[in-house]
């Protein structure tokens, strides 16, 4: 399996083009991608190698957290999240995926008004 290349740049601005997404910086320097104001779909812990986090499906968690390089990301293992570190253990395309698919998760929670809101 080959490791992703894409930067941390390149995969806040790919965050960034999904719809409605918007980003913050909080908790002392974690960059956090939400949707609907405080959704979070993805985020960068600055402090520990460019770690990244992000939702998956319940039936997909431990699959992914039996793969090299993934864990069950701290505080959110219990919401289906998983964390990395740089070198990111997925393919660009596959990365890109699994960040669409963390924001459709999240989306698809929110009330309706706020998927109308989003353009959704």
């Amino acid at each position: 399996m080959s490791e992703s290349r894409m930067s941390v740049e390149q995969i806040a601005a790919f965050c960034l083009s999904l719809p409605g997404a918007r980003e913050d910086i909080k908790w002392g320097g974690v960059r956090v991608f939400s949707v609907a104001q405080s959704k979070m779909f993805a985020l960068f812990h600055l402090d520990s190698r460019d770690g990244l986090a992000f939702k998956v499906d319940d039936d997909l968690f431990l699959g992914f957290c039996d793969r090299p390089g993934i864990r069950p990301a701290p505080y959110l293992a219990r919401a289906r999240w998983v964390s990395m570190s740089a070198p990111y253990p997925l393919s660009d395309s596959e990365l890109q995926e699994r960040l669409t698919r963390s924001h459709q998760l999240v989306v698809a929670k929110l009330p309706k008004r706020l998927k109308l809101g989003l353009l959704l």
